[in-house]
């Protein structure tokens, strides 16, 4: 029979503990980013504007655009925007839904005398929109007229266009001798008689 060792309870000593073992280190499990569920983009369809032309007291189309403005803000009204053109005296346009939302629109405001009957095309109105640039309808060699500055009402002739800076230079026809001169482009309007 094997002796057991004898263990004294009274002993002070405290028994001795091994280390504990240690597991090798672990990686943390890599997370695989959260997949997010597919954005849905919201459907939009397509609202179909209309344009009207509304008669106003000559003078007052400001003074109209803004009311239909203040209350396009206040949403009392269902319009879209509103354009005011210094070239269409006596008129304001609308975008809105439908005919019966301009005519709603419209109603009771000071300085109105109508609606035109049908509606405006965008092709009516996108030259107030687009500004072209008057470079682009100048060529080298065309007669132009000066509309503004120290050479105002004179004719020249285009010699060189730079198109970064929307200048061109101009000889000068009224003058006694060639007298070249660069001049802003918004200056110059084709001459009629070339």
């Amino acid at each position: 029979m094997a002796e057991e060792p004898v263990v004294n309870a009274t002993s002070t000593e405290e028994p001795v503990k091994e280390p504990p073992v240690e597991e090798p280190a672990k990686e943390p499990p890599v997370e695989e980013p959260a997949k997010e569920p597919p954005v849905e983009e919201p459907v939009t369809e397509e609202v179909k504007s209309h344009l009207f032309a509304i008669r106003t007291t000559g003078g007052q189309e400001k003074v109209v655009m803004r009311i239909l403005e203040t209350r396009a803000r206040m949403n009392k009204i269902n319009i879209q925007s509103v354009l005011w053109v210094n070239d269409l005296k006596g008129y304001v346009v609308i975008e809105a839904l439908d005919p019966s939302a301009a005519y709603q629109a419209i109603e009771g405001v000071r300085h109105i005398r109508g609606q035109l009957r049908g509606e405006l095309e965008f092709k009516d109105i996108e030259g107030y929109l687009i500004k072209k640039s008057t470079v682009a309808q100048l060529a080298v060699d065309q007669t132009v007229e000066i509309t503004g500055g120290p050479f105002k009402g004179m004719k020249a002739t285009i010699t060189r266009i730079d198109h970064e800076k929307e200048e061109a230079t101009v000889l000068l026809l009224e003058a006694s001798y060639e007298l070249p001169v660069t001049v802003d482009a918004n200056y110059l309007k084709i001459s009629v008689s070339s």
